[in-house]
């Protein structure tokens, strides 16, 4: 009211209403109960010492409702629906341009359940909001209190209903997921919308109407726009009541609406004691839902001792201002595409036709005086009673505004341009239908005047004539044209310090990065060394921020390596958001990396390829030889607890990398690794057995284990490994799955224990079963897989493939192939590469020597202790002659000292060269096996070479030529 606070009659209302329930339902019934106790709920809020205005969450007439009436009343204490612990955040507005969102955030909780975590509260704020008008004038008005009155964001997950509902066995509301606010929970500042489905369902439907956005707008936005101040408040308090009293009745929401009243009106009550300050001179700026309360503790005279709030628990909280969006803020609060944008634009609208100068917060948009300082100050009219007002707005037909006709056409030029430059075939005869169909779409819907909305189901209707992939709607393109997403900046003055960091350290790059979009950034380390300090911020910012924020074009960092010449894709503007939630846990990148990279190598789930992705990472990125050796020795830890080969394949990989890396960049190896290569040698000893019957490891996971025992045997052997171990394990496997028998196999060929002969000759008893044909395949992956452990078999898969293709039948082969491909991509697609590079150096080059090309396989092997012919001895006689001083040589290594003999002397026999050196057929004896010994031949007085040479002539001949010929 207009400072009167003296009873209000609302007798002639009251009689209205009973008498229309009575016709409507026959008589008394619920009905009269529900209009009636609405009208008590306005009057007992009208009747208020303390004088509340009702809002609507992001609505232009209660901005331009709240702007009208700040300036008459000039409140010296203005209460705000607002997270008490808040406060401090809002002076920081004025660094910002809006929408921004408020945000408290605390990633480490205690005293709430651990998978809650992190937790964040954000309250959005825009020019075209009744809150921020609050605002705005209490920061820049001298003597002018703001007290934000609501439940601190601690409280807001006390009250949190979720554990109950998880109890219960209900599934947890489902809600969009804001594009800027993440999963944060989004504090409903003057959240007014019926909670009652059929009652929102009956009213658009007659309404006309798509959505609930629509309705307002239609409803109560327009009609309130030039309403009084005893109007607008009565209406709002009716329309709270309304949906208050149609709500379900003992929902968890409304008990925390309820515990919300009691909260905020228990501080204001504290406030005004504490403060001695009059009722009067105060503003209590709330949702209308909350001003129809019928709590107790409703007003400056409710009950005082009837609610106690609780402590907060030791959670430690964090405040500071992210960049919000109208596309973020409708799809957090349920609202329409759109209606945000649209809302600005009236809000804009709104202020040119009334002429009411908002406020604004000194420094807001580049403003160096706010308008509150400008505009004279309105003296609040003289108390006067209160008068009805909802009786002549009920009764009053609907205001037919006048049809603006230069509006619209500009509205339906406007989208054709932006139709055509999205590429529409859009002309100025659309422009027309646009135009035309906007107006009898208001018809048929009972509107004097096209709404924004009409207008954009008119420019769909008439433009978007098909559907293309890649191109923006029509119903997008409105939104854009009527004011777009606006996306808001938080200034860098009200950034946390780790944001403010990066900023300065990315400085030499000499980019606008607190921009929106894309920046391009070239690194030339070469020529400007100071670049690398950036570069090192950019490969931090790209291991903590969202993919997108900092994406390399070119250059790479992997351990040991490091590029001279980078590109980057920086977009840290449009991820802000991101930036300075990173600012909540740490006061720089280094900090804030090191505590992240500790949590996931500490963590619950922490596997080893976990923690060996930690240390990697340290090395990577913080170079810290001390944190990398604690998570190295960590790792020895959670490997000793594992009992499962999942993370097999990745510890390996890992692990190869690390070694790789301390061994060209540490004189000696770091004690933690050389542990774990003896502690992982015994453990994947002791799970190889298991690991090969178990079903749910996967031949690839148990060919991690085995390259790891096979490529780390040396090193562990060194450190004091049994190798009869893996021996063991690997005699101890028998598994039933035929990949895995086929990687047995190749394990036992690595050992020693099978020989290539006879896997070639097993796998050619696998192609002659019948019964085994059509698993061939899954033979031919545990193969393939068998390259990581052992290389060496690349020559053997190409043979068994090769020979599948050419010894099975067509009948069989060509159903039987599309398995084969399957098989050997879904399992085996990351070590074909080596089974191809054998097979192209194996297989002929060119088509035409295809048909007279032999496998290497079917080439017979050849005895390396057969007798070579020799076509004529003279000519190893003329050679040794030829090259005196090595022969001289080669004799001196025999043990021939007897010099050279005549040329026209005849060669020695064999039995006298064996004669003449019996250590040399002591040890070709060894090598025939001829283990006899001389004197079991001839006795002990025959010549030892006679007796050897009489035993084996044709050795003795072979070994003369041998001698004679080389």
């Amino acid at each position: 009211m207009s400072g009167s606070r003296e009873s209000t009659s609302f007798a002639s209302l009251r009689g209205q209403l009973q008498d229309a329930a009575a016709a409507f339902a026959g008589g008394p019934d619920a009905l009269e109960g529900i209009l009636l106790g609405m009208v008590d709920d306005v009057d007992r809020a009208v009747r208020e010492p303390l004088e509340i205005f009702p809002v609507c969450h992001h609505s232009p007439a209660s901005a331009l409702a709240m702007a009208r009436r700040l300036r008459e009343k000039q409140p010296k204490v203005v209460y705000l629906e607002l997270c008490e612990d808040m406060a401090p955040l809002l002076t920081e507005l004025r660094n910002c341009r809006l929408p921004v969102a408020v945000q408290a955030f605390a990633g480490d909780v205690d005293g709430f359940p651990a998978d809650w975590a992190p937790l964040s509260v954000v309250a959005p704020v825009t020019e075209a909001s009744a809150e921020y008008q609050a605002i705005a004038y209490a920061l820049d008005t001298p003597g002018v209190e703001l007290v934000l009155v609501d439940r601190s964001a601690d409280h807001v997950f006390q009250w949190d209903r979720r554990g109950e509902q998880a109890q219960e066995g209900a599934e947890p509301p489902q809600e969009d997921e804001a594009a800027l606010h993440g999963e944060a929970v989004g504090v409903e500042i003057g959240d007014l919308r019926p909670r009652f489905a059929e009652l929102e369902e009956h009213l658009l439907r007659h309404g006309k109407v798509r959505h609930w956005s629509e309705w307002w707008h239609q409803y109560v936005e327009v009609p309130l726009g030039d309403s009084d101040h005893d109007t607008y408040r009565q209406v709002m308090f009716l329309i709270g009541s309304l949906f208050r009293r149609l709500a379900p009745g003992e929902g968890s929401r409304l008990r925390v609406d309820e515990d919300r009243e009691r909260y905020m009106w228990t501080r204001m009550r504290e406030h005004l004691a504490a403060s001695g300050t009059d009722p009067e001179d105060c503003l209590y700026v709330c949702g209308a839902f909350h001003a129809a309360s019928r709590v107790e503790e409703f007003g400056v005279r409710g009950s005082s001792d009837t609610f106690t709030i609780s402590p907060r628990t030791a959670t430690t909280w964090q405040y500071g201002l992210i960049p919000s969006s109208h596309a973020a803020i409708e799809a957090q609060f349920g609202l329409a595409a759109g209606s945000v944008s649209i809302a600005a634009t009236e809000w804009a609208k709104g202020l040119k036709r009334t002429r009411v100068k908002p406020y604004v917060l000194e420094g807001q948009a580049g403003k160096r005086k706010s308008a509150a300082k400008k505009a004279a100050v309105v003296p609040a009219p003289p108390p006067e009673a209160a008068a009805d007002k909802l009786s002549g707005f009920l009764r009053r037909p609907p205001v037919l505004d006048g049809l603006d006709e230069a509006e619209l056409l500009g509205w339906s030029v406007d989208i054709v341009r932006a139709a055509r430059r999205n590429g529409y075939l859009a002309s100025t005869a659309d422009a027309i239908a646009v135009f035309e169909t906007s107006i009898l779409l208001a018809g048929m819907r009972d509107r004097a005047k096209p709404t924004p909305y009409d207008f954009q189901d008119a420019a769909v209707t008439c433009i978007e004539k098909d559907s293309v992939p890649g191109r923006r709607d029509v119903r997008r393109l409105v939104e854009i044209m009527m004011g777009g997403d606006r996306i808001g900046q938080v200034g860098y003055d009200s950034l946390p310090p780790l944001a403010r960091d990066v900023y300065d350290r990315l400085a030499p790059l000499e980019l606008r990065l607190e921009q929106r979009g894309v920046r391009r950034a070239l690194l030339d380390m070469a020529s400007r060394p100071e670049l690398r300090a950036c570069s090192d911020v950019l490969w931090m910012l790209r291991r903590l921020l969202p993919q997108g924020a900092a994406r390399p074009i070119m250059g790479e960092r992997r351990l040991g390596e490091r590029s001279i010449q980078e590109s980057w894709d920086l977009a840290l503007g449009t991820h802000q958001r991101a930036l300075i939630e990173l600012g909540y846990e740490g006061v720089s990148l280094e900090q804030v990396l090191e505590q992240r990279l500790r949590r996931d190598a500490y963590g619950p789930r922490a596997t080893t390829a976990t923690v060996l992705a930690a240390v990697e990472d340290t090395l990577l990125y913080l170079g810290s030889r001390r944190l990398a050796d604690e998570l190295g020795t960590h790792a020895l830890k959670v490997l000793a607890a594992e009992r499962s080969v999942d993370g097999a394949p990745e510890v390996l990989r890992r692990v190869r990398a690390l070694l790789a890396y301390y061994r060209t960049s540490e004189p000696v190896l770091p004690a933690w690794i050389e542990s774990f290569v003896k502690t992982g040698y015994a453990h994947y000893c002791t799970l190889l057995p298991t690991a090969f019957r178990d079903e749910d490891a996967t031949v690839g996971q148990v060919a991690a284990m085995l390259g790891f025992l096979f490529s780390m045997e040396s090193l562990a052997l060194s450190l004091g490994c049994d190798r009869n171990q893996l021996e063991l394990a690997v005699a101890q496997s028998h598994p039933e799955d035929p990949s895995k028998t086929a990687l047995l196999w190749a394990a036992q060929v690595q050992l020693g224990t099978l020989s290539r002969a006879e896997l070639r000759a097993r796998c050619d008893e696998l192609l002659d079963n019948p019964l085994v044909v059509p698993s061939y395949p899954r033979y031919l992956s545990g193969f393939v897989h068998a390259l990581e452990p052992v290389p060496g078999l690349a020559d053997v898969v190409v043979e068994a493939v090769s020979n599948a293709f050419g010894r099975l039948p067509d009948t069989v082969l060509l159903p039987w192939l599309p398995l084969l491909i399957t098989t050997l991509r879904s399992g085996a697609a990351d070590l074909a590469p080596l089974m191809v590079r054998e097979a192209g150096r194996v297989f002929p080059g060119r088509l035409a020597e295809l048909d007279a090309w032999t496998p290497p396989w079917r080439v017979p092997e050849t005895d390396p202790f057969a007798v070579r012919p020799v076509t004529a001895v003279p000519r190893g006689a003329a050679l040794l002659t030829a090259h005196p001083a090595a022969c001289d040589a080669v004799a001196g290594l025999l043990g021939c000292d007897d010099g050279w003999a005549r040329p026209d002397a005849p060669a020695p026999s064999g039995v006298g060269l064996l004669a003449a050196h019996p250590a040399t057929c002591d040890a070709v004896a060894g090598l025939l096996g001829c283990d006899d010994g001389w004197a079991a031949v001839a006795g002990p007085s025959s010549s030892g070479g006679a007796a050897l040479t009489a035993r084996h002539p044709e050795t003795a001949r072979a070994l003369e030529h041998l001698l004679i010929s080389t």
